[in-house]
């Protein structure tokens, strides 16, 4: 049973460990980086496995630079060379991918402790207030993200206002793991992709621009397949970012909550199914999760032993005019949701 306490103390801050839970599935938030602890859902058998990577202690979390769990903003995945225009201004952000900006920077949102906002035995709603210039970003973000669970579904809502034209991207980059957090490597669960089309990348994982077609490449998870069964085929995207880590296009009408992906272990019998209002999903098969990388209750991580569906908008999407737009001004509020749904295997 989980239960709320203290998880340590971050730049004079004190980090909380709130525990959810509905009677079917249970979660541990940290308002250290908004970051999914813990997520415990029943397997065929009725017995709840934990099926996201995470680390013991505060410290865990420290020392790796993952992004296990957290929170990602103000803008998640990518910005070429750390630039864009707005507005006609042109403004500069970190840079810390190689080249690039990543997940709003080395002071982003999964660096930061939310406050709480509200909470009961099933949901908890974390703010945010992002003063404008922080990380290089114009104008001032309010946020606010609501864990829930409801039934056999646990839900994030993502809430954000600003004062002045800037940039939106939030998303969860949870490490899935349907064996179980601690089993090794996920390359025989099997992964379905409602996208016809992805966003291929230069070498520093880049869009190049193009929205190219899934049929005929190891990109195409149309029908379920393995992880594995392509992750190590001489095919260049694939080469280049040691495995998976690239945005697929979601079928369907960005804004309404529809089918993104699916995904199961045959070993526990758990099946996730992935809805979004978000217009994309970025597949990352944990690649450069560095060998032995200490987690929960003794477990050592490495390499491909989870994946990552991170709902977004596409990468570097400021910077491509015909990708949907991060953009957020402050007459239209962010408004998106996930909704990840844990049923037995039939």
């Amino acid at each position: 049973m989980l239960r709320d306490c203290s998880f340590g103390v971050y730049q004079g801050r004190p980090v909380e460990a709130i525990s959810l839970s509905n009677g079917t599935l249970a979660c541990r938030v940290l308002t250290f980086g908004g970051i999914l602890q813990s997520l415990q859902v029943p397997d065929r058998q009725g017995k709840a496995v934990d099926v996201v990577l995470g680390c013991p202690s505060l410290d865990g979390y420290l020392a790796q630079d993952c992004y296990l769990g957290a929170l990602v903003g103000r803008c998640a995945n990518r910005i070429a060379g750390g630039r864009f225009s707005l507005d006609g201004q042109d403004y500069a952000l970190a840079v810390n991918n190689g080249p690039n900006h990543l997940h709003g920077g080395p002071g982003g949102f999964s660096f930061q402790v939310w406050n709480i906002d509200s909470r009961s035995q099933e949901h908890v709603t974390l703010a945010l207030h992002s003063p404008s210039g922080e990380e290089g970003y114009p104008g001032s973000l309010d946020v606010r993200v609501t864990y829930r669970l409801a039934g056999n579904a646990l839900s994030i809502a993502y809430e954000a206002e600003t004062d002045q034209t800037t940039l939106c991207n939030l998303t969860n980059h949870s490490y899935f793991n349907l064996a179980g957090h601690g089993s090794g490597p996920v390359l025989d669960q099997v992964l379905q992709l409602m996208a016809h089309t992805y966003t291929p990348t230069d070498e520093t994982s880049i869009p190049t621009g193009e929205i190219a077609p899934v049929e005929g490449t190891p990109m195409d998870f149309l029908s379920p397949t393995p992880i594995g069964a392509r992750i190590d085929a001489p095919f260049s995207q694939l080469i280049q970012g040691r495995g998976y880590d690239h945005n697929w296009c979601v079928d369907g009408q960005p804004g309404i909550l529809r089918p993104a992906a699916r995904a199961w272990s045959e070993k526990t019998g758990i099946v996730l199914s992935v809805e979004t209002t978000m217009p994309g999903v970025q597949l990352y098969t944990a690649n450069y999760v560095p060998e032995g990388l200490p987690g929960k209750d003794g477990a050592l991580y490495g390499p491909r032993h989870a994946f990552c569906l991170e709902t977004q908008f596409y990468p570097d999407g400021v910077n491509h005019p015909h990708f949907p737009s991060p953009i957020l001004t402050p007459e239209h509020p962010y408004r998106h949701e996930t909704r990840f749904t844990f049923s037995p295997l039939s």
